[in-house]
């Protein structure tokens, strides 16, 4: 039996802004008990050219809903990436999981052979479906994902790998 391109995403995402949104909620837990501002975790980063927590999570929302958008052809909400707070990411969560909600398999099925045109400021880059979800768009999600969890394991949240994999 083949894997479809739905199976390949929809659920994909889903599950890990799900295990994202639990880590979240970990991390504002943890600043409340030790009494530390949201923002010293919000706006952490691994490295001085990285983006800090809370670009992470907006890109790695981003990469889902655009990424299920251009499969489906249909247009991704917009976001203005204006959050500040644990909880306005959890909104941001939230309704980048209502949309991947919205979308069904019989829009995204059949999309791994046909030709989707990533846009960006300067360039346009053309994939064959299939490659454009396993080699970029799902690379890129998980690595924002990553980020995200080490960026609050690094500075202290009790979170580990079976909270990343939605296991606990």
């Amino acid at each position: 039996m083949s894997l479809s391109m739905y199976h390949a995403s929809i659920p994909v995402f889903t599950r890990q802004l799900n295990n994202l949104s639990t880590i979240l909620g970990i991390a504002a837990a943890y600043a409340e008990e030790k009494k530390v501002e949201q923002s010293v975790f919000l706006n952490a980063r691994l490295a001085p050219d990285m983006f800090p927590l809370c670009r992470q999570v907006q890109i790695a929302c981003d990469g889902a809903k655009a990424g299920a958008a251009l499969l489906a052809e249909v247009a991704a909400p917009s976001h203005a990436d204006d959050e500040t707070t644990f909880a306005e990411l959890q909104v941001r969560i939230a309704q980048t999981l209502s949309f991947l909600a919205s979308l069904s398999a019989a829009q995204i099925d059949g999309s791994e052979a046909r030709t989707v045109t990533l846009k960006r400021r300067d360039k346009e880059t053309h994939f064959e479906g299939q490659v454009f979800l396993l080699d970029h768009v799902l690379p890129n999600f998980y690595f924002h994902l990553t980020t995200a969890y080490a960026i609050l394991r690094h500075n202290g949240v009790p979170v580990g790998k079976r909270d990343f994999l939605g296991t606990r």
